[in-house]
């Protein structure tokens, strides 16, 4: 299984595009928010299935957060700005506690990051589109046989 994950797209149709051009083969793609509305440009590229979550620029009926369990493997995914992500990823963790998280993925600081803490994964695959350390980004996780590997790519 590999899953795509974006963020921060923020409507900026070029950058989308050239991501899609690497999750082609995905088997989901899962974008992040800001902005929910450029799941329909990445339709355009990619036709399997796309799981998102609203953010902070987002306003939408699209839930803020999802728990999807796949291959085994439950994903809490948020965009952040809720979670104080910009100063610590302590409320994340306790949410990924309260949840049962095995996988955190959140957007909203625009900076690709990776973390293990208590044997919880948190993801942030930093922003498509409008990096804050000038890397355009996205995250790959793939899950075999129950073992999990992952990736932050430059675009």
């Amino acid at each position: 299984m590999l899953i795509g994950v974006l963020s921060d797209t923020h409507r900026i149709n070029g950058y989308i595009k050239e991501a899609c051009k690497y999750t082609k083969d995905c088997d989901i793609i899962m974008h992040l928010g800001d902005n929910v509305e450029d799941v329909g440009e990445i339709k355009q590229y990619y036709k399997g299935k796309i799981i998102n979550v609203s953010g902070n620029c987002d306003y939408t009926d699209v839930p803020s957060e999802k728990i999807e369990i796949i291959e085994g493997k439950k994903f809490f995914l948020t965009h952040g700005h809720r979670y104080n992500v910009k100063s610590s990823l302590m409320n994340l963790k306790y949410k990924a506690l309260e949840t049962g998280a095995d996988i955190v993925l959140f957007g909203h600081t625009h900076i690709a990051i990776s973390a293990e803490e208590d044997g919880i994964l948190f993801i942030n695959p930093g922003s498509v589109s409008m990096p804050r350390n000038g890397k355009n980004s996205i995250a790959f996780i793939e899950i075999v046989d129950g073992n999990i590997k992952y990736n932050i790519k430059n675009l």
